[in-house]
């Protein structure tokens, strides 16, 4: 059980810690790996065995099958195979998004795309400014693209106070970041097409589209057609790790399928009723069903591309000689400048003015808690441009010794960029301290948006964050009836969702019910009708409270689950975990977190004392 505002519930807040602790461990664990693989690269080029560094990643590998010989290094084996599957999970990550993630909702997403577009142009533009005597101006490409591994991991290892909302808009300017190098590889770094490999890719495409329909086999078919993909688009002339791309994008992804849940629900039931190996497949095979292949292959790809591919790419990539000489031919070089340049001021330049001006125009706004010195300090990160930069020094410069410039620039630019983005995090911490956070109510409310009772302009507001599996929000209930008798249409009531899934598992989707119900007009009666079945709140009998309150039920369903409405209960709980919250239920009065009691008398009390108590100032927002 939860417990009250009074009490924290410890086991809940345990939970919550374990999760962000879990994901942010995760982050640093793959920026360390790549690291790692950057500094043995660096000490292995620059050892006494600093000649074998080369002579090992340009070793010949030869696959013969009668006539037909392939021949390639263990350098092309990495730049052009395995990078292949780094893009094709940016491919899987940018479907997703555009589909049911961030990207779905325009008002959500405008700024983070403004400015990551900015982050591309701005940096290209400085570059060749700085670059133009060098005559290497095609190198353009290596200031555009940030690196998530190393972004999410350098956010992770300064810990920032509450990181969510930050985190979620770097992903988001990530994803349209990684599709803007996409596109400038795929466009601007070809060796000149060739029409009839480019059909045979066009058909291939085609033929991995329809996969889908496949009754069975759909894991081998979009193997086999993705590697025929893989050679059509090399012998193209386009580079072929964008066939992992392609490949992406051309795969389905949808929100988890109720009737495979219920189905799985089913067959679970049987297999412990009478446990067989037939039971046990069908179980497997419905719950890979429920899900969408691009959920499965994220989850199952991503850890070997953080973990392994990536690495592997930093140690073939990174081995720059970093003798005096060389250095010192580096920084002398316009070439290297133009790369730190666009990397660390062009990326923080083009970020943050993007921002500040979207805002300022009303184009978009950031979300609660996200202000500017956030959004600046994640600007600074972003100019971390290692994997994707490395992987074009390579293509756009062909000079050896241009190579190891750009290569110098990249690494002194991902340094530099990381001091910025620690000193920016650490002074905007200072000047704003994190402890005010939860003190008052990170969003106002909203009419437009909030679910409420009473007039909105009402002098008194009772804003609360509950829980519908949490028996002491049931409760509270009662306690909100009595303070509406006692102050009429002079109080306004706000809900907000903060489901405590660590200690009820039924919680989120009962929430989502509630927004599905308030769809149709109904939140109200869904609400109470949750409290009063508090021990059924599975998927049929949430679709038997909406038959009995004559809702439209098909419509329910689908928008039970719809990205739509999972988002507003999402932003909900990550409102809650901005403001520190790990309880219900958890009241805000007029603005100000109640902390005490929660029965009537005291609620009423609270709001009493609310009038004279001083307006919030903007350190506490």
């Amino acid at each position: 059980m939860s417990a009250p505002a009074s009490a924290p519930d410890t086991t809940t807040s345990a939970a919550r810690r374990k999760v962000r602790l879990r994901r942010g461990s995760s982050d640093r664990s793959a920026a360390a790996l790549l690291l790692v693989g950057t500094v043995l690269a660096i000490l292995w080029a620059n050892s006494p065995w600093g000649s074998t560094y080369e002579a090992f990643w340009e070793t010949e590998l030869e696959i013969g099958l009668g006539e037909w010989q392939l021949h390639a290094t263990l350098h092309d084996v990495v730049n052009d195979g395995l990078m292949t599957l780094f893009f094709f999970v940016v491919g899987l990550e940018v479907k997703r998004e555009f589909t049911i993630g961030e990207l779905t909702d325009r008002s959500r997403a405008i700024v983070p795309i403004v400015a990551a577009i900015a982050g591309l142009v701005v940096p290209a533009l400085l570059f060749v400014v700085i670059a133009l005597p060098t005559g290497e101006l095609a190198a353009w490409g290596v200031v555009i693209s940030s690196d998530t591994a190393f972004l999410l991991g350098a956010l992770a290892i300064i810990g920032p106070p509450f990181p969510a909302r930050l985190r979620t808009f770097l992903l988001t300017l990530a994803v349209v970041d990684d599709v803007g190098a996409l596109l400038a590889i795929g466009i601007f770094y070809n060796s000149g097409l060739d029409l009839v490999p480019l059909a045979v890719a066009a058909v291939l495409m085609v033929a991995i589209a329809l996969v889908r329909y496949l009754r069975a086999g759909r894991g081998l078919a979009y193997g086999v057609l993705g590697i025929g993909l893989w050679i059509a688009i090399a012998m193209a002339g386009i580079h072929p790790t964008l066939a992992g791309v392609a490949v992406a994008l051309l795969i389905p992804v949808f929100p988890p399928r109720r009737s495979e849940v219920e189905r799985t629900e089913e067959l679970t039931r049987a297999f412990r009723e009478s446990p067989s190996a037939q039971y046990a497949a069908a179980v497997n095979r419905s719950l890979r069903e429920s899900l969408s292949i691009n959920d499965r292959l994220q989850a199952e790809w991503g850890p070997y591309i953080a973990f392994l591919v990536l690495p592997i790419f930093a140690l073939a990539n990174a081995g720059v000689h970093l003798d005096a000489e060389t250095l010192a031919a580096a920084f002398s070089s316009p070439l290297t400048w133009a790369i730190i340049a666009g990397l660390v001021v062009g990326k923080f330049v083009g970020i943050t003015a993007a921002t500040a001006i979207v805002r300022a125009t009303g184009m978009g706004k950031l979300a609660p808690g996200l202000g500017m010195p956030r959004v600046a300090g994640g600007a600074a990160l972003s100019g971390i441009g290692f994997t994707i930069s490395l992987f074009i020094v390579g293509i756009a410069l062909a000079d050896g010794e241009a190579q190891d410039h750009g290569r110098v620039g990249v690494l002194t630019a991902s340094l530099v960029a990381f001091g910025l983005g620690w000193a920016i995090f650490a002074i905007a911490d200072r000047l704003s301290p994190p402890q005010a956070v939860g003190k008052v109510l990170a969003r106002p409310f909203d009419p437009a948006r909030d679910h409420y009772r009473g007039r909105p302009d009402a002098p008194y507001q009772i804003v609360e964050y509950g829980d519908f599996e949490c028996p002491f929000c049931s409760r509270a209930t009662g306690s909100i009836d009595q303070v509406i008798r006692r102050f009429g249409d002079e109080v306004c009531w706000v809900w907000r969702h903060l489901p405590l899934e660590g200690v009820h598992p039924h919680a989120k989707l009962a929430a989502q019910a509630y927004e599905a119900a308030a769809l149709q007009g109904r939140f109200l009666d869904m609400s109470r009708t949750l409290f009063q079945h508090q021990d059924a709140l599975e998927t049929d009998d949430l679709c038997r409270y909406a038959e009995e309150l004559g809702l439209d039920v098909p419509r329910f369903l689908e928008d039970l689950r719809s990205p739509a409405v999972v988002r507003r209960v999402e932003d909900d709980q990550i409102d809650a975990e901005l403001m520190d919250l790990h309880s219900t239920p958890t009241f805000f009065v007029n603005g100000r977190r109640h902390i005490g009691p929660w029965d009537s008398r005291s609620l009423i009390r609270s709001l009493e004392a609310s009038v004279d108590a001083p307006p919030e100032t903007a350190a506490e927002r």
